[in-house]
């Protein structure tokens, strides 16, 4: 990955100091997850642009999977950590957003609608946090909001990470992360993860409305059974 990085981002920079854009960051993601040892496969019609995904967590390696088979960007909390991790986000066009501070949902949203507003789709990750690959998290509306803001028709897509068998593997959950970052990388073998572009949703209700067929839908893709409460289902 250092090796990889080595050559990819001084191409990467002169690149966009030239073009003003640049493919080196989705190659560079898309790479990562190949050493790592995932092998994305990608189900469903392709994304348009100003997309709005809302994805299933459960791994960092959700990101370069996702961003890697995309070109997506994708929202983050502000305090993001290392600063080498936090000018790779900002080469992948990442929106930062302080969670901590509720009173600032609506700038939060509007952050996200004005990326929406580029060419880039962007990625919300409705569960706040990762999962333990056994069940849906309950999904937070608040950001969803940044459809209605966008000065463009911004469509709603559902997207389903599937791992498969071993998704709860691959979870990080109760782990620290370098911990769960050095087991993934020390895996024998490879994972494959199908990356299933669901149908895009009907605008006609509210927020909350649409995080919950979001969640209806990717858990219907991943084959968990769905209750009206949280937790939303357990594997079949």
């Amino acid at each position: 990955m250092l090796l990889l990085f080595g050559i990819l981002g001084p191409v990467h920079i002169l690149t966009k100091a030239l073009f003003g854009r640049s493919p080196w960051p989705q190659r560079f993601l898309a790479g990562v997850a190949w050493i790592a040892g995932a092998r994305a496969r990608l189900d469903g019609q392709p994304i348009r642009g100003h997309t709005l995904l809302l994805s299933n967590h459960i791994s960092w390696l959700d990101i370069v999977v996702l961003g890697g088979s995309t070109g997506c960007a994708f929202v983050a909390k502000a305090e993001l950590g290392h600063p080498v991790i936090h000018w790779l986000a900002d080469q992948n066009a990442t929106v930062y957003v302080k969670r901590s501070h509720r009173k600032g949902t609506k700038d939060q949203a509007l952050a996200v609608a004005q990326a929406l507003e580029g060419e880039k789709s962007v990625t919300i990750f409705p569960e706040a946090t990762t999962g333990p690959g056994t069940h849906l998290l309950p999904f937070r509306s608040a950001l969803l909001e940044a459809a209605n803001f966008a000065a463009r028709d911004v469509s709603i897509r559902p997207v389903s990470l599937d791992y498969g068998d071993a998704a709860e593997e691959i979870a990080w959950w109760h782990q620290p992360g370098m911990d769960n970052v050095m087991r993934l990388l020390s895996r024998p073998g490879t994972v494959g993860v199908t990356i299933h572009l669901l149908e895009p949703l009907e605008r006609g209700g509210d927020r909350k409305q649409l995080a919950h067929a979001a969640r209806e839908k990717i858990a219907q893709s991943l084959g968990l059974t769905s209750h009206a409460h949280s937790p939303i289902g357990l594997k079949q």
